[in-house]
């Protein structure tokens, strides 16, 4: 007689339920979008290995040297650990380099609920192969809405972030770079 509890597959969570967990996820330095909606997150799937389920999420830095990527697949590791799954693999992907094309409109808006302005432009033209950067773009006040604003400094609170002034409000305020 063979036991059934060694031959049946466990059972494997949905995708969308894959992606809901990492959706619980904040990121370490704004803590108000989650790294999906931030857009690190590249991809997430769960398999069955040795009669229990592993879960793979690639991830990719919004820069190759980000220190807070060992804190997210940590975070993310854990979450899905307060879900039931025991394994989970991180795999950092470099290529294609991380864009803040990938940012979700939801995370824009939580950016600019933050008081961080979110990336003014886009990165990537249609084709996905050429690549536009603009200098000190006209970025508008995360608190008044105004587009009277001003660059301080290309390098804000994190080498992802800039520093601007409204000329209106004179609220000083980051704006988080397109790249």
């Amino acid at each position: 007689m063979v036991n059934s509890a060694l031959t049946t597959s466990p059972s494997l969570p949905e995708q969308q339920q894959l992606w809901s967990w990492l959706h619980e996820v904040p990121d370490p330095e704004i803590p108000v979008i989650s790294v999906v909606d931030l857009g690190i997150v590249r991809d997430v799937q769960a398999t069955a290995v040795d009669g229990e389920v592993v879960c793979t999420v690639v991830i990719t830095p919004t820069y190759s040297g980000c220190p807070a990527m060992a804190v997210i697949a940590r975070d993310i590791a854990d979450a899905f650990k307060r879900h039931g799954v025991a394994r989970v693999e991180i795999q950092t992907r470099l290529s294609p380099a991380w864009t803040t094309d990938w940012m979700s409109d939801l995370g824009k808006r939580q950016l600019k609920s933050y008081g961080i302005a979110p990336p003014a432009q886009q990165v990537i033209d249609i084709s996905g192969i050429s690549r536009k950067r603009l200098l000190a773009p006209k970025v508008a006040c995360p608190h008044c809405n105004s587009m009277n604003t001003i660059c301080i400094s290309q390098f804000g609170s994190t080498s992802c972030k800039s520093l601007y002034r409204c000329k209106d409000c004179l609220e000083p305020f980051d704006y988080f770079k397109a790249h």
